[in-house]
């Protein structure tokens, strides 16, 4: 057998190994999302005094909207009903290769963070772009309102991830997390906490969580995301929740994994990976505690005041990264 033939194999072998933990990262985040979107609604109305839904409720909610029929807008195209395909298939594709459950999914060495973020912008202006397209008023206003907050967000994203790349000496995520499991002391260096301040400011925007936008409004006046989906119904207002669902649960994981990625799998083993799914639903839901306790005690800025609270992130990962060229 030649050489060639020899690693062909073996790389099939491989991806057939990896191939069960990316599937049960993308399953982890297409039930975990929604739950951490009510676990956070859960916490909101504990702390303004009131009862709430329960946190299973976005599921409820998805299973109603698949029930129900399709209504498209009379101007409408074919581009409004393709944008939730692809916020979905994007988000679904970023989960699959990222370091959530496991530091070896899926086309591990593809998982860039270039990449990751590039595929969550795909997402983004697709969404956008089904919001603009019916022709209204509103759907417009929300998409150049998302493409101003996402212009500002996704430099911070990737300067931020950078910083860590310079300690690291990889972009690679995976490469990232075994980084940091192998040096467990970097965690309290000045540039990782300076990297971890402007990730938070970064996924508070992507997610649309207050002070940014606020999720449970129809101001339109001050709505973003609201205001891009207003045109959805049925199965595929489903298929934008669940796809802002999974990208959220994806920050939240890697935020959770690339600061703390203690009890993530490093093998294939089914006791590895169901342990790994557990800390990371732990990891996740603290920070989406944490993250709605800051929506409780904060009011949401005027429009004109997010670029500059983005730009305060955007300055945090620039001094993360001079601090870590700094140090090395």
């Amino acid at each position: 057998m030649s050489p060639a033939a020899s690693a062909a194999i073996l790389a099939g072998a491989a991806l057939k190994m990896r191939m069960p933990a990316s599937l049960l990262q993308v399953a982890a985040i297409v039930v975990g999302g929604p739950l951490l979107v009510g676990l956070m609604a859960k916490c909101r109305a504990r702390a303004e005094g009131r009862i709430g839904a329960p946190i299973s409720q976005p599921l409820r909610d998805l299973r109603k909207l698949v029930r129900k029929e399709r209504i498209h807008a009379e101007h409408s195209s074919a581009v409004l009903a393709v944008a939730p395909f692809v916020l979905v298939a994007s988000a679904t594709v970023a989960v699959a290769i990222s370091p959530l459950v496991t530091t070896a999914p899926v086309l591990d060495g593809g998982a860039d963070a270039f990449v990751v973020v590039y595929l969550l912008l795909m997402g983004s202006v697709a969404l956008a772009l089904g919001g603009l397209d019916p022709g209204t008023a509103f759907g417009g206003m929300g998409s150049s309102r998302a493409m101003t907050v996402g212009a500002l967000a996704e430099p911070a994203l990737l300067v931020a991830i950078l910083a860590l790349s310079i300690q690291a000496k990889t972009s690679n995520l995976p490469g990232i997390v075994k980084a940091t499991l192998a040096h467990p002391g970097w965690l309290a260096s000045p540039e990782r906490l300076l990297a971890l301040a402007a990730l938070v400011v970064v996924v508070i925007a992507e997610t649309g969580r207050i002070p940014v936008d606020n999720p449970s409004t129809h101001l339109e006046l001050t709505m973003i995301h609201e205001a891009m989906v207003l045109e959805y119904a049925g199965p595929e207002l489903a298929l934008v929740t669940l796809g802002e669902a999974m990208r959220l649960g994806l920050l939240f994981g890697l935020v959770a994994n690339l600061f703390f990625p203690w009890g993530i799998a490093s093998s294939a083993s089914l006791p590895q990976l169901s342990l790994a799914v557990v800390v990371l639903a732990a990891k996740a839901a603290t920070i989406a505690v944490v993250i709605a306790l800051i929506e409780v005690s904060t009011a949401k800025l005027r429009l004109f005041r997010i670029p500059e609270l983005l730009a305060g992130g955007f300055v945090l990962a620039v001094l993360a990264v001079m601090t870590g060229l700094v140090t090395r």
